[in-house]
């Protein structure tokens, strides 16, 4: 019997209220006017290989490029922490040896306190992954800092199976392709390199997300999404 080859796709679930009630409640937020006292911020995470050369590359010459052998050797994996703030055209990227809910906190941390100190609350776009919990804070720091960077936040968790309604996946997709893509990174210290220069880079331009779709669009073109509600 021949095998067929299987496409993987992240397929939603059909009449899933929870889905669409969270979905909602995204695209209400991508929809709400700039405000710099709730400014929305966007986070995800990517996992990363490390590979060190085996050989020393060739370096590239008027008549060729730069020439790696395919050898390599493998040197972990570390996790990158993506932030974006979608209407002013922000991003901010850190590397981390792990993604545990400490790291995350530490993090979290480090944005809230530096480029939102003065800022009423945070509106917080990301998944629903256990890490992304009030919690974390509690797990890292003591209460009164924790409770104190709760309380700056304000959580819009996007639905599960659907992370495409997260701009910050579209970033780490983009960031992927311009700088990460066809490069090997042997150490933790040169990702970050490559990372920072990528963000300030692309901060450089101010080029900000034009999100489209809405809900209008949402329960026209997803009607599967939604439950059928029974009259009467």
């Amino acid at each position: 019997m021949t095998q067929r080859k299987i496409q993987y796709w992240v397929i939603p679930p059909k009449e899933n209220a929870q889905f669409a009630a969270n979905m909602e409640n995204v695209l209400d937020t991508y929809a709400q006017p700039y405000d710099k006292r709730f400014p929305v911020l966007c986070m995800d995470e990517q996992p990363i290989q490390l590979l060190e050369e085996v050989n020393l590359p060739i370096a590239a010459t008027k008549k060729h490029a730069r020439r790696a052998d395919y050898e390599y050797k493998r040197a972990g994996m570390v996790s990158l922490f993506m932030f974006v703030e979608p209407l002013v055209g922000w991003r901010d990227v850190a590397v981390r040896e792990r993604r545990t809910k400490i790291d995350w906190a530490i993090e979290m941390r480090r944005i809230l306190n530096v480029r939102y100190q003065d800022t009423e609350k945070v509106i917080l776009v990301c998944d629903n992954l256990n890490t992304h919990v009030t919690g974390s804070f509690y797990d890292a720091f003591l209460p009164a800092e924790a409770r104190a960077l709760v309380s700056k936040i304000d959580f819009r968790y996007t639905p599960k199976h659907g992370s495409w309604l997260n701009v910050v996946e579209n970033e780490l997709s983009s960031m992927t392709r311009q700088s990460l893509h066809g490069h090997r990174f042997g150490t933790l210290k040169e990702l970050q390199r490559q990372t920072k220069a990528w963000s300030i880079a692309t901060n450089t331009k101010q080029r900000g997300v034009d999100w489209h779709f809405s809900i209008d669009d949402a329960r026209r073109k997803l009607k599967s999404l939604y439950p059928k509600i029974k009259s009467g």
